[in-house]
């Protein structure tokens, strides 16, 4: 069964169609990338699988379970999480406080010791264990990324949406990225990348979706729809094709 399955997804915003008859599916264990320039739409799908946004029409399913327009906290009990591209972490908390905030909100709501402890594991994964009692406000930009997937994954998804989580990181951070990513694949996540790093996308991508205008316009591997005539015209112009 596929983890998730996405059919004619559309969402209008006034006279702008930010989505357009969108259908794609992501397998079990599959790291899907969605490609495409600023301001095709990718971010509106994210939020239209997480339940920030309801769209218009079309249908979401997860693991065969109809997701589309549910509030965001019962979506996330279905097994989606996310990070954004726009770092949102509880910065008055601290980074173990903004885990368990997460592990709250899991399939299996964990709480006291046990999501201390929990919370703990889950910071050192990501390489945050020596600041689990810092304030999340006083981290660095790329430590506070880092918490949010640690906070993401306290959810134990099947689906993990990682909206730009490998910008900004220098050479030895997006190997470690590359790395965590990979790992979360081996052991059944499913994985939507909406990802700019072609390094990353290259690595990590079974397949990947690239969006145009709201529209998909290429699907395939990374090879294949990174050298196609309307994905290069996409992202650099028809004097560039």
């Amino acid at each position: 069964m596929n983890s998730l399955r996405i059919s004619q997804l559309r969402k209008t915003f006034g006279g702008l169609t930010a989505v357009n008859d969108l259908s794609f599916s992501v397998e079990a264990g599959e790291i899907v990338g969605l490609l495409g320039p600023n301001g095709s739409g990718k971010t509106t799908v994210m939020n239209l699988i997480s339940g920030a946004l309801a769209p218009d029409a079309g249908d979401i399913e997860l693991a065969g379970r109809p997701i589309a327009g549910q509030a965001p906290h019962k979506v996330a009990h279905a097994g989606v999480a996310r990070t954004f591209q726009l770092v949102r972490v509880l910065a008055d908390m601290d980074a173990t406080e903004n885990v368990v905030a997460g592990l709250a909100f899991s399939r299996e709501p964990t709480w006291g010791a046990q999501a201390t402890a929990r919370a703990g594991e889950l910071l050192a994964r990501v390489g945050l264990a020596r600041h689990a009692r810092t304030l999340a406000g006083e981290l660095t930009y790329i430590d506070q990324k880092r918490l949010e997937l640690a906070r993401a994954l306290a959810l134990s998804p099947r689906l993990l949406l990682l909206d730009e989580w490998l910008a900004g990181l220098n050479p030895s951070e997006l190997l470690e990225g590359i790395a965590l990513v990979r790992s979360l694949k081996d052991e059944g996540v499913s994985i939507i990348l909406v990802e700019h790093v072609m390094d990353a996308v290259h690595s990590l991508c079974d397949r990947c979706v690239v969006m145009n205008a709201g529209a998909k316009i290429a699907e395939g591997t990374p090879a294949a729809v990174l050298s196609d005539p309307e994905v290069i015209r996409a992202y650099l112009g028809d004097a560039s094709a």
